[in-house]
């Protein structure tokens, strides 16, 4: 039994309290019921897992993730090169990148943290992504970062050349169904590229049949970046605090959460849906419905952090606004 399967056993719920609250005020805020809908119920989530009837965000954070691919150095199936990732992981560190320039909007922090980069998995093709010992390392590593935080909102990203390479793996081992349907172009690969990315795929996911734990699954053909999405995102829940999903990788960095009890991510949104096909696939089967939709394909968290302003905005429409009682006096 991992870390993952341990702490997985005793998970707290939100406060149904804080988000009956929320919705009793929210029927009675001053504007036309029902007009604001969807977003009452994004400020009723964030209540019962800040656990508070006044919603807010005001300390919101990103962790990106960043890791090697042995199946991106083996094979091309990513648009870019492995050395990508690296370059990358410096611009978060300098402030430059576009999560950076997101998150200054938003009043965010950025914390960009290496899992493997210069490491690369093992090629999921032919043997596990991770030996047991390195896994646990992931999984630590993405426990004391989340422990670190101070913040009300969590967003979650990630950057490893070849890892949606690797999540289509993750997600047609654990959903099933013919391959390629989870096996999208990525950076923007040719057809060439796409042929050798569904035939990765399809060869990774057949060297692990018969494998059901979706845990042993992830270790399998998995990335450290994905590892440690998936132990920050468990970590955050016991901390009850809510995160925002990015696109596919991120998403099905949960997923294996999900298969072992759907309940595991009532604590996570999803801040858009991907250019990916997989992604939409992934969220219909998860009962996510995205925050945005607007045909992102970057990564690294971007497009969750686009979406943490309006989630604010859900919250402000909840405590900023008076009732149609405290308005006129009743």
């Amino acid at each position: 039994m991992t870390m993952l399967h341990e702490r997985l056993a005793n998970l707290p719920t939100g406060d149904t309290a804080a988000s009956d609250a929320v919705h009793e005020r929210a029927a009675n805020v001053l504007r036309p019921s029902g007009s604001l809908a969807w977003l009452d119920e994004i400020a009723a989530w964030v209540a019962g897992w800040q656990r508070t009837s006044a919603p807010r965000v005001e300390q919101p954070a990103a962790l990106i993730f960043a890791a090697d691919h042995g199946v991106a150095a083996a094979t091309e199936v990513s648009a870019y090169p492995t050395g990508v990732t690296e370059a990358m992981f410096a611009a978060y560190n300098d402030g430059r990148s576009t999560i950076s320039a997101f998150a200054r909007i938003a009043g965010a922090t950025v914390t960009a943290i290496d899992v493997g980069i210069g490491q690369p998995t093992g090629d999921i093709r032919l043997e596990p992504a991770m030996t047991e010992e390195r896994f646990n390392s992931v999984v630590q590593t993405a426990f004391d970062a989340v422990d670190r935080l101070d913040c009300d909102l969590l967003v979650l990203g990630e950057m490893g050349i070849g890892n949606t390479t690797v999540s289509a793996a993750i997600a047609a081992a654990l959903e099933g169904g013919e391959t390629a349907v989870w096996v999208g172009r990525g950076t923007g690969v040719d057809d060439e590229g796409l042929d050798r990315k569904r035939a990765a795929v399809k060869q990774s996911v057949r060297r692990i049949a018969g494998i059901t734990d979706p845990i042993e699954i992830l270790r399998e053909v998995g990335g450290a970046e994905i590892a440690a999405l998936t132990a920050a995102t468990l970590a955050a829940r016991l901390r009850s605090i809510p995160v925002v999903l990015d696109g596919y990788v991120v998403t099905t960095a949960a997923l294996p959460l999900a298969s072992i009890d759907p309940a595991a991510i009532d604590h996570c949104t999803v801040g858009h849906c991907s250019a990916e096909p997989g992604h939409r696939k992934l969220l219909e089967r998860l009962g996510k419905r995205p925050l945005l939709d607007l045909d992102m394909r970057l990564g690294e968290g971007s497009g969750a952090m686009a979406a943490v302003p309006l989630i604010a905005m859900a919250c402000a429409g909840i405590t900023d606004v008076p009732t149609f009682g405290e308005w006129f006096g009743e």
